[in-house]
């Protein structure tokens, strides 16, 4: 069987992580994904943490047999599941429950994971999310990087992780609509990418380029994803927004046409509905600026 990540990058942390060869899944997901087990066979399982500040890779297909929380503290790393892309940026987390496959692209930025057996965090919905971060979450998840998956035990890394765990639960109810679909038609896959590209481009000149009816496209789209373009061009720009808000000082004004919004209340109305506050309570919560910018 192939390896599982073929970029030399991720060498090293593949051997640190899998200590045997990537297994084939018994059980029902994409066909191209491959077990990466967290620990060796008849080692047992425990929660911790993998840095992944310095790889710079897109990875394969793969699922982990733990629960993930993944976290960029700087930048944003790229996640996609089955069901389509996620952006992680900054003050935003991902969970990836044990058994989802994904796949993740993370260029040399200051992010890293915590791992969750299975039975600490009770999950029943088992779906790639992504999660909006309080500032308790986002210092435990740094604290939590003194203590590797490989590392040794502990009482107090075991009560750190237990109660983290709890608090996990209670995390993820807390979920930032900012999903966004992809396709296995390539034209609506080019149609896609210029969306989240291009702020500025109507359904006109989206479809002229992916080489489709602007009918066609509205049809065709719905039908695979279960969204209007309309809707995905609304999420692409919720994305962009939210990493101008964490990584830029640009005014919520200046913000708001960049990202292709009518006006900042429209935008604003937008983004509460995604994240759950304003673009401005947004930006002082996570960047300590003052909420009038």
């Amino acid at each position: 069987m192939p390896s599982l990540f073929e970029p030399q990058e991720l060498t090293a942390l593949r051997d640190l992580l899998s200590p045997g060869p990537p297994q084939t899944p018994a059980f029902g997901c994409q066909q191209s994904a491959a077990l990466l087990q967290m620990y060796a066979p008849g080692a047992r399982p425990r929660p911790g943490a993998v840095c992944s500040d310095e790889l710079d890779v897109d990875s394969h297909w793969h699922f982990h047999d733990m629960h993930q929380l993944l976290f960029a503290f700087e930048g944003a790393v790229e996640l996609e599941g089955d069901r389509g892309r996620h952006l992680i940026p900054r003050q935003v987390a991902a969970w990836i429950p044990a058994g989802a496959p994904h796949r993740a692209s993370i260029h040399r930025v200051r992010s890293g994971s915590i791992f969750f057996t299975v039975d600490m965090v009770r999950d029943p919905e088992t779906r790639i999310r992504t999660v909006t971060v309080s500032a308790l979450m986002r210092e435990m998840m740094r604290e939590a990087m003194r203590w590797p998956l490989q590392g040794p035990d502990g009482p107090l890394r075991t009560s750190f992780f237990k109660t983290m765990a709890g608090l996990c639960s209670e995390w993820i109810e807390r979920e930032a609509d900012l999903f966004l679909p992809t396709s296995n038609d390539p034209r609506l896959t080019r149609a896609l990418d210029v969306t989240a590209r291009r702020a500025d481009l109507k359904l006109s000149d989206v479809s002229r380029h992916a080489g489709m009816s602007e009918r066609s496209l509205r049809r065709h789209l719905k039908a695979e994803t279960g969204m209007t373009w309309e809707a995905y061009r609304q999420r692409s720009r919720l994305l962009q927004a939210v990493s101008l808000l964490s990584e830029t000082d640009g005014t919520i004004v200046q913000i708001a046409a960049t990202c292709g919004f009518e006006s900042p209340s429209a935008f604003a109305k937008a983004f509460r509905v995604a994240m759950g506050e304003v673009p401005s309570a947004y930006r002082n919560r996570v960047t300590g600026t003052p909420v009038d910018r």
